[in-house]
């Protein structure tokens, strides 16, 4: 109970203990149903450390509590763990520590801390000596549970407190230089001129350069590092659809006719008949719907843009008491009465935020007063009034509402009593079109009313398209047939054979859990890198919608990309390679009138390039071409560079130095900040490439 009361005072780091020992009842369930074997001690090894399989299942369980899928969870928890060891090998060899006066420093600065009146002295500061004394006697006298609890939330912070120091030394050791700023200035700034004469690769036919798989092999082992390749495996599936006939459809509208009109049914649990009313003439609508429908009855509004779009017109202007239906919707056969309706149910307004320093979850930044606000929201207003097409536009530049700056301050669908009253006013008893400002705790808003919605109250009886008994044994057998067949015969042809269609579904990986064709289907990922799986087999999964038949076509563990996979990348490579020896051999001459006229290619003149953008007019980004024209003299030509796009040909007419500036400052600090921007994430991948990581969670 005392840790239940604390967290009335909503305290963030009781709040995250109690979370930690909820979670934990999910051990039992998720060990069962992990994304690696039952029997599988560890989840993994990185660098000879094991990754315990119960507490990796633990702590994927805490993740999937917070709305993720059991696999995104898994993957998660994989990388914060992998993450974790190879960083504690880090802080080792540097000897990072964070001691307990650090730790208190850190926690202190926590505004659910410091701003708790627990532990405020009477100068209104934090109190250590305070906070040291509630965490003794809620946790560490409490009994060892407690002070389990409290022990692991100080580890999860000196974690996180540890990791920051590491990158921070990682971003303060990088350093740029004035000559690095000067250089990113002219790359932006120095302009080259230049002709040159290109036959593109497109002007060789295919045909005349075939790839051998050998070929792509070199190429990819010549390249390791582009294509490392986790294990994967590549899929053939069928998949039948479990969905009604033709004559359930019939039977289904046959069903839900009836009620539009009243019929007589029998009752399998009386054994006598029922008669049901027309559905029209039911005095309580809600009762005949919640008995009648596979949906219950929703008493909400709805504007007539949030109908089925097929049927808008039909049902918004029904009267009062009359039905339409039967109609189709959304995998349900649908009848729809009008109850009733209503004027200015929801609206659409777009406002801009004036906040103030001191207002309602203001941002600390605003350091402008009530007055100075005011005064920016009635200049404002006039810029609305005077243009209210380009509302938008303002709202996206002055708005201190984050929610809304990126759609023009706009929100739509807005009830009533949705927003705080003063805004509720303006928007629901002004007229559509109408600009104003009103006041509120957050500060003033500049508010155009851009719509109001009428809404129709509709009571509907839905009833879901479902196959029938027949139909659905009849899927079942034809399913049951095909693995059958497709393990003793061809599955291509057993799949023409039947009227079927086969989906390829290649590079499927262990972490995977998504399925071409029929979606999140982890068992069949898992069935694919079984142990007692072999390339060949077929097997029939049962999925809600259905039955997919799988057959496993191969399984890549060399870690390189194989060559069917890689094709589509490397190919061009290297029939590119092969185009530009047959270019080559056309383009002769030592001017660039000679080569022209060779190859019967125009000179082109390229003007005010940067060497950042390297951008040819008409051609695109060439980096060796304009490299090039920048490296050698004027009124040289260049030999033969082979590029992007074609085999080039350059003469330089002027490199164009920009003008020096006092200082590159700006524009050391823009090298620096990219640079300290991406550190942290190339150390990490750097680290996991140096190390020895296996993952166990499938065997």
């Amino acid at each position: 109970m005392a840790i239940l009361s604390k967290i009335r005072q909503r305290s963030f780091f009781l709040i995250v203990i109690i979370a930690l020992a909820l979670f934990s009842f999910v051990l039992a369930d998720v060990i069962k149903s992990g994304s690696f074997g039952s029997s599988s001690k560890y989840a993994g090894t990185v660098n000879g450390e094991n990754i315990m399989g119960q507490e990796f299942q633990v702590k994927v369980g805490q993740a999937e509590q917070q709305g993720m899928s059991n696999v995104q969870a898994s993957n998660g928890v994989w990388d914060q763990e992998v993450k974790r060891i190879i960083l504690a090998e880090q802080y080792e060899e540097l000897g990072l520590r964070v001691g307990p006066d650090q730790l208190i420093n850190v926690m202190k600065e926590n505004p659910n801390f410091a701003s708790n009146p627990q532990f405020l002295n009477e100068a209104g500061k934090f109190d250590v000596a305070k906070f040291k004394e509630y965490v003794s006697t809620n946790f560490y006298k409490q009994g060892p549970e407690q002070k389990a609890q409290w022990e692991a939330f100080e580890a999860d912070v000196e974690r996180m407190f540890t990791e920051q120091m590491y990158y921070t030394l990682i971003k303060s050791g990088i350093q740029t230089t004035q000559a690095e700023g000067q250089a990113l200035y002219e790359e932006e700034n120095d302009k080259v001129n230049f002709d040159f004469v290109t036959v593109g690769y497109a002007t060789v036919n295919d045909d005349e350069v075939k790839i051998s798989d050998d070929e792509i092999m070199a190429y990819i082992k010549k390249n390791e590092k582009k294509f490392k390749s986790d294990k994967m495996a590549d899929l053939e599936l069928v998949f039948i659809e479990n969905k009604p006939s033709k004559a359930d459809e019939d039977q289904m509208k046959s069903s839900i006719q009836g009620l539009l009109n009243g019929k007589v049914e029998y009752n399998k649990e009386t054994g006598i008949n029922d008669t049901i009313p027309s559905f029209r003439n039911a005095s309580n609508v809600a009762e005949y719907v919640n008995k009648n429908s596979d949906i219950k009855f929703d008493s909400t509004y709805v504007a007539k843009k949030d109908l089925p779009l097929e049927y808008q017109e039909q049902l918004f202007n029904l009267p009062v008491g009359e039905v339409f239906g039967p109609y189709s919707d959304n995998g349900f056969q649908k009848l729809s009465r009008k109850v009733g309706s209503k004027s200015g149910a929801a609206a659409k307004a777009s406002h801009i935020l004036i906040a103030f320093e001191g207002a309602e979850r203001a941002d600390p930044s605003i350091k402008r007063t009530k007055e100075e606000a005011q005064a920016l929201a009635n200049s404002l207003l006039a810029q609305a009034k005077a243009n209210p097409a380009g509302f938008g536009a303002l709202a996206t530049a002055n708005t201190d509402d984050p929610g809304s700056k990126q759609t023009g301050g706009e929100y739509d669908n807005i009830a009533p009593n949705q927003m705080v009253k003063p805004f509720n006013d303006f928007v629901f008893d002004s007229p559509v079109g109408s600009i104003g400002v009103v006041e509120t705790d957050f500060g003033f808003h500049v508010i155009k009313v851009s719509d109001k919605y009428n809404s129709v109250l509709l009571a509907t009886v839905a009833q879901k398209n479902e196959p029938s008994e027949a139909t659905s044994d009849q899927n079942y057998t034809k399913a049951s047939k095909f693995e059958a067949d497709a393990n003793s015969k061809d599955f291509a042809q057993v799949a023409k054979d039947m009227g079927l269609e086969v989906t390829q579904a290649p590079n499927i990986k262990t972490s995977d859990e998504n399925i071409p064709v029929v979606g999140p289907q982890r068992g069949i990922v898992l069935w694919a890198f079984g142990r007692d799986t072999e390339i060949g087999n077929v097997k029939r999964f049962d999925v809600p919608t259905g039955y997919v038949i799988a057959k496993l076509k191969a399984v890549n563990d060399s870690g390189l990309t194989s060559v069917e996979n890689a094709r589509t990348q490397v190919e061009p490579i290297l029939k590119n390679e092969k185009k530009a020896v047959i270019i080559r051999k056309k383009m002769t001459g030592k001017t660039l009138e000679e080569v022209s006229k060779a190859t019967n290619a125009s000179v082109i003149s390229a003007t005010d390039v940067v060497f950042k953008s390297a951008l040819l007019p008409n051609i695109g980004p060439e980096p060796k071409v304009v490299g090039k024209a920048f490296a050698q003299k004027a009124g040289t030509t260049s030999d033969l560079i082979d590029g992007t796009l074609g085999v080039y040909v350059v003469k330089t007419k002027a490199v164009v130095k920009a003008n020096a500036i006092p200082n590159y400052t700006s524009y050391v600090n823009q090298a620096k900040s990219q640079a300290q921007g991406s550190a942290s994430n190339k150390a990490i991948e750097a680290l996991k490439a140096k190390s020895e990581i296996e993952d166990l969670r499938i065997q």
